[in-house]
């Protein structure tokens, strides 16, 4: 099916300056074409002097590149992941060689390497390197000329790479070496080789700088550049095919590149279309977990470590900075983070993981004091919200990841690997990329992998917000399962109560980096002690002072209530949707709290009908009823109603 394209017409104001810069740009190009000497092509290009320029070129322009290399790409990364002072200065010292004259930049170059500058003596002296007028002063000076080019480029692939990759890859036990040549090189590798390419080509045709800081010495700094250079003056007509041929070069580089010197990483996800979601279900030849056979048949890499380390490790952490709590957990123990947004749930992950400034964990698992470690051995493994499965590995490399960087022996890595998938009913997909994965098989993936690490803590950030009710569902179901046995201390950041309830020994409340609340859901769910909680959970919540009468609302307005606090307490009235009736005419008999408003939005849960009424005597309410009685009463959005909740409805949380 062919897709319609609308064809918006340039205005004359701009398309004709545009044409006259195409047209001002490839006059050149035409006129090395149509003066070039077709017929004595060969003859020019294969004579000895260009062949020994070429030759001398060609190395030239490979060490060139193999230099912009080793010091450009480290470079790079420095200038993409670290912050420090005097940034700006650096990346202005790496943009200058583009942009300054090519005889300035080799008199800089006399002046700092030659036998008069400030390093020449000192070489010559102590290593007997004499850069000037010699092949090694070519290399020098079109390293000097071409190296930015490699570092915007891998810059600024290194800078649309999102970093929880990194972090992830560290927070299994990979160091800040090893992420940067198993993660971060193979997933900008577009921008490399762009960079790579462009930095080739460029020093290929390097000529003012070499012909200041190394001369013009025939087999020794004379280059192809310099050749078209002193052809120009006695054989025009070879001068001319000469640069054709560097002219060619430049050009099959630029095309094979296709616009992408820039270097920002592709999302290779998206290239290829996920699997549907019906592929979540393992398949027949993959047994389900809640089916397999005695625990012992695959037995978890914890127990087939070869160090007979302990598998319990309980969690003391004291949190400082944007966060200021302590959190003491047993193993086993899973507790669920919830709070509104900048509450600080993945603030605290990523001070227990230590991948953050704006908190410090003083963190203790076990009887091992990690504070002081960095994220790559603490033994502290993250999910992120995406899963950052790496992409250029397979689900059995990428579950193999953690236990290769803990210098497990490749074989032994991938059968655990292997059995970590199997456990989670994703076996049959270990040799798929993850953009051939289901949001849901990602997902059993990405555990598999933290699981697979033998970690003493695990971090799960919102790991099935991505996931559509019914994968979520059948994910939930299998992460229950394996955190049963988990020997460790699990923290899930999420907001979904159903998460929270069916996951969590205890839910731990944030708000401005404090802890409000931890106890067991159970008790979160029937006293909440945050208004957000509240509605998390579906709860009418209303904040207020506690009055003689009842509570005074901080929205204004009163609520008459059964329970009695002291007067000036500060409480939180819990009115469940249920316990709202909904009526179009003002009740009478018992109710004491009754208010009139308008129905704002109706939305159907389950069977059910949630109704927001809007009343300008009171908070927002949400009631919950049947389809029937909304019928009945004829609701819509704009109706008149009046609401009303029993004394005896309300639940007053003391905050």
């Amino acid at each position: 099916m062919s897709r319609l394209r609308t064809r918006t017409r340039p205005p004359v104001a701009l398309a004709l300056p545009a044409l006259l810069a195409v047209a001002f740009l490839l006059m050149p190009l035409i006129g090395i074409l149509v003066r070039t000497p077709w017929g004595d092509l060969g003859e020019h290009l294969g004579s000895p002097g260009v062949v020994e320029a070429l030759k001398l070129s060609l190395v030239v322009s490979l060490w060139a590149l193999g230099l912009s290399l080793v010091l450009g790409v480290p470079l790079a990364w420095l200038l993409a992941r670290v912050r420090f002072k005097g940034k700006a200065l650096v990346r202005s010292l790496v943009l200058l060689p583009m942009v300054l004259p090519p005889t300035v930049g080799g008199v800089a170059l006399l002046l700092g390497f030659g036998r008069r500058g400030l390093l020449g003596p000192w070489l010559e002296d102590s290593f007997g390197i004499t850069l000037p007028f010699h092949t090694s002063g070519a290399v020098v000076a079109a390293t000097f000329v071409a190296m930015p080019f490699l570092v915007i480029s891998l810059e600024g692939a290194l800078g649309g790479l999102k970093q929880s990759y990194e972090e992830t890859a560290a927070s299994l036990g990979a160091s800040p070496v090893r992420v940067f040549f198993t993660v971060t090189l193979p997933m900008v590798a577009p921008g490399l080789v762009a960079g790579a390419a462009l930095t080739w080509a460029r020093a290929l045709g390097e000529f003012g700088a070499t012909i200041t800081f190394a001369g013009n010495l025939p087999g020794t700094t004379q280059t192809l550049p310099l050749q078209v250079y002193l052809l120009l003056q006695d054989r025009p007509e070879a001068a001319t095919s000469v640069s054709l041929l560097l002219l060619a070069i430049a050009m099959a580089v630029l095309i094979a590149l296709r616009g992408r010197w820039t270097g920002t990483p592709v999302d290779r996800g998206a290239v290829t279309a996920p699997q549907p979601a019906a592929e979540d279900a393992p398949s027949p030849a993959a047994r389900p977990v809640e089916e397999s056979a005695a625990p012992d048949a695959v037995p978890p890499p914890q127990s087939a470590a070869p160090d007979a380390e302990p598998d319990h490790w309980p969690l003391h952490a004291t949190v400082t900075g944007f966060n200021r709590l302590t959190l003491e957990a047993q193993p086993g123990t899973t507790i669920a983070v919830v709070g509104e947004n900048g509450a600080g749930k993945t603030t605290l992950l990523r001070a227990l993981l230590g991948l953050t400034p704006r908190a410090h964990a003083d963190l203790r698992l076990g009887d091992a004091d990690v504070t002081t470690l960095p994220p790559h051995k603490r033994q502290v493994a993250w999910v992120p919200q995406d899963g950052a499965l790496f992409p250029h590995l397979s689900a059995l490399a990428n579950t193999a990841y953690g236990l290769r960087a803990h210098g497990v022996p490749r074989a032994d890595a991938r059968r655990a690997a292997q059995a970590w998938l199997d456990r989670l009913g994703v076996g049959h997909l270990a040799h798929r990329r993850p953009s051939q994965l289901s949001g849901g098989q990602a997902q059993r993936v990405a555990l598999a992998r933290a699981l697979a690490a033998r970690p003493r803590l695990l971090l799960l950030d919102e790991p099935l917000a991505a996931l559509d009710q019914t994968t979520r569902a059948h994910v939930r179901h299998t992460l229950r399962t394996h955190l049963a046995g988990f020997g460790g201390v699990c923290l899930i950041v999420t907001h979904d109560p159903v998460e929270a309830v069916s996951l969590a020994d205890r839910v731990l409340v944030l708000a401005d980096g404090r802890a409000l609340q931890d106890a067991p859901p159970a008790e979160v769910s029937r006293h909440p002690r945050s208004p957000w909680v509240a509605r998390m959970l579906g709860r009418n919540a209303w904040p207020g002072i506690a009055s003689a009468d009842g509570l005074a609302l901080a929205a204004g307005g009163r609520l008459v209530v059964a329970e009695v606090l002291p007067e000036g307490a500060e409480a939180l009235a819990i009115i469940a949707p249920e316990a709202v009736s909904v009526h179009r005419d003002r009740p009478g008999g018992s109710p004491r709290n009754v208010w009139p408003g308008t129905v704002r939005e109706i939305t159907a849960v389950g069977s059910r009908l949630r109704v927001l009424i809007a009343s300008a005597e009171a908070p927002d309410l949400v009631a919950e009823i049947t389809p029937d009685a909304a019928a009945e009463l004829g609701l819509a959005d704009g109706s008149a109603v009046w609401t009303s909740v029993k004394a005896t409805e309300v639940v007053l949380v003391r905050l």
